[in-house]
């Protein structure tokens, strides 16, 4: 995290007073996938959090986007559970609307996930911890081959 700050810094793109001295993170993705699962989950690679804790640009997206050219999905519910040091805050749906949220939880709902579409959820996030934090995804929906479990994101 510190090589990338630096870098930046020294190419004269980023400085500290542009970054309101927010420091980066980047996570990696597990997400266990069923062979012939026509979704692809979508979730941030880099972002940004100032000095409480709260990512910047108004939260992280995760999403769930229909790769399918022909077939729509009916019932579709994505969601986002905290696993390790993460807290949500107010959360916006795109493509459906929030069913559930707490500070740990949040589900977006769908009653028909069309062709070449996406459901997904910018949610304000805190990370308690910005060297270790983990979310799983959860999956449920039908017409399709899918584990409902759809692995996890973080470092």
């Amino acid at each position: 995290m510190r090589t990338s700050f630096a870098v930046l810094a020294a190419a004269g793109v980023v400085t500290a007073a542009q970054l309101g001295l927010a420091t980066g993170a980047s996570a990696q993705a597990g997400a266990a996938r069923s062979t012939g699962c026509p979704v692809d989950i979508v979730y941030p690679s880099r972002f940004y959090v100032n000095s409480g804790g709260w990512v910047t640009n108004g939260g992280l997206y995760f999403a769930v986007k229909n790769t399918s050219a022909s077939k729509s999905f009916k019932k579709v519910t994505f969601t986002v559970t905290d696993v390790k040091n993460i807290r949500f805050g107010s959360a916006t749906a795109k493509g459906g609307k929030v069913s559930h949220k707490t500070s740990k939880t949040v589900s977006v709902y769908t009653t028909t996930l069309k062709k070449k579409t996406s459901l997904g959820v910018k949610v304000q996030t805190h990370l308690l911890n910005t060297h270790t934090y983990k979310v799983k995804f959860t999956l449920h929906g039908t017409g399709w081959n899918c584990a409902v479990d759809q692995g996890t994101w973080g470092s």
